[in-house]
């Protein structure tokens, strides 16, 4: 893991396409902007776990139930 100190206003560069500023430090929160191209999908971490739970239980339901859900859909 690379940790850096940034201060308010200053930013880090993630390859050519993607910066990230600090916008507000309030207490101990810190505010992030990130510019990214529309394509890069950004979540919070609780967000992105959600995500990958719901996509393993959608990968190991029965074959009866995706099939079912095949001919609803159309």
């Amino acid at each position: 893991m690379l940790v850096l100190t940034r201060k308010l206003g200053e930013s880090i560069a993630i390859d050519d396409h993607i910066k990230i500023t600090v916008v507000q430090i309030k207490g101990k929160q810190v505010r992030l902007g990130i510019q990214a191209p529309k394509e890069t999908k950004i979540h919070r971490e609780e967000v992105y776990s959600a995500i990958q739970d719901q996509n393993k239980e959608a990968g190991s339901a029965p074959a009866d139930t995706l099939e079912l859900t095949k001919a609803l859909k159309g």
